[in-house]
């Protein structure tokens, strides 16, 4: 097949700015999802930024939509399902995380679902139980002052990976109770 005739070869010079040294936007896009998913807005943003034209962008998009390349609704699940588990993220923090990546409000509820309020608590556990070092303990002791330091510690920890101060309150309360009475 002649160059001229080649489909891929025609599309690859569309791609590529003559005076353009590097990979094409299609090259590039390829390149981003090799690393990790992406959502739309992500994508557009990064091959934007990496200085190809709008209408060579919304091209690409296009042929990566076209090949099931970029879903927004799986990209969520995805990256809630991830962060959740191997990060300690709670909804809060994962509900921001979407929205910076330009994921759709509803996509972000419907993704968020997913997490069981008892997955999340016993995460949200896990971190605590992983703070309460036997020397934190030590020091807490009986002193109520240092019992409530650590209360206020640990309930900020978990308020900033994106639990729920009440979600926050409760685990920690417990945790704090079971250390008193074991």
């Amino acid at each position: 097949m002649s160059e001229a005739s080649d489909p891929e070869q025609t599309r690859r010079r569309r791609d590529r700015d003559p005076d353009r040294k590097g990979p094409s936007a299609w090259d590039s896009a390829l390149r981003l999802l090799g690393v990790r998913a992406r959502s739309r807005q992500e994508m557009r943003d990064r091959l934007t930024r990496k200085g190809f034209e709008p209408d060579v962008v919304d091209e690409v998009m296009a042929r990566l939509e076209q090949h099931n390349l970029l879903d927004d609704e799986e990209f969520a699940s995805e990256w809630v399902r991830s962060r959740h588990l191997n990060s300690g993220k709670g909804r809060l923090a994962l509900r921001h995380e979407l929205r910076t990546k330009g994921v759709d409000e509803s996509v972000i509820s419907e993704a968020l679902a997913d997490i069981d309020p008892d997955d999340e608590r016993e995460i949200a556990s896990g971190l605590v139980a992983r703070k309460l070092t036997p020397s934190v303990v030590d020091r807490i002791g009986d002193d109520r002052a240092e019992r409530d330091k650590a209360m206020r510690r640990l309930v900020g920890m978990l308020v900033r990976r994106g639990y729920s101060q009440s979600l926050a309150f409760e685990v920690v309360g417990e945790a704090l109770s079971a250390l008193r009475s074991g």
